[in-house]
């Protein structure tokens, strides 16, 4: 009988297993270093749920680590519906891991020059989701809904993403940017 190799999809092969929680623990780490340390400070913000849940958290007194996880729930299960189990157990992890990360860790500012804050803060947050895909998860539950609109749709999801992204900013410029 010969030796079928496991789907890579499943958890169990081992080493995958270890090399996708690689990826993902290294993205929360740059997601939650680059907002953190870079946009907030600045009022600068970021698209998506981590947008809607700053602009809830700044009207309300909910933090911000408890949003992203409550916002993002209906993504997940979205996230189980269209692209399957392992993908929303992944997610799960992801968008838990960040959460802890902005609950638990003090980040110091670093600086306020507006083109530093721009640059390193989208350098950062942009390296943690594109780990987090590369280990098999997302950060962001929009990044779900993109996905599940693309192919509904059929345009691409960085054409979704996009637009999502410029409602979330219209609807945070009169609060952030009054």
């Amino acid at each position: 009988m010969p030796n079928k190799k496991p789907d890579k999809h499943t958890f169990t092969d081992y080493k995958q297993w270890f090399k996708d929680t690689s990826f993902i623990l290294s993205g929360i780490i740059a997601a939650a270093f680059g907002p953190e340390i870079f946009l907030l400070p600045s009022k600068f913000i970021d698209g998506g749920v981590t947008c809607i849940s700053l602009l809830i958290a700044e009207i309300t007194e909910v933090p911000l680590y408890v949003l992203i996880l409550v916002i993002n729930i209906p993504f997940v299960v979205l996230g189980y519906k269209v692209i399957g189990k392992v993908f929303a157990i992944k997610t799960d992890f992801a968008i838990l891991g960040l959460a802890l990360a902005l609950a638990l860790v003090d980040f110091p500012e670093i600086t306020q020059d507006n083109l530093l804050v721009a640059v390193f803060g989208g350098f950062f947050l942009g390296a943690g989701i594109g780990l987090s895909v590369r280990g098999g998860s997302v950060l962001d539950g929009t990044e779900v809904l993109a996905i599940y609109l693309s192919r509904k749709l059929g345009t691409t999801i960085g054409d979704i993403i996009v637009l999502i992204n410029i409602l979330v900013f219209l609807a945070a410029a009169p609060i952030y940017y009054p």
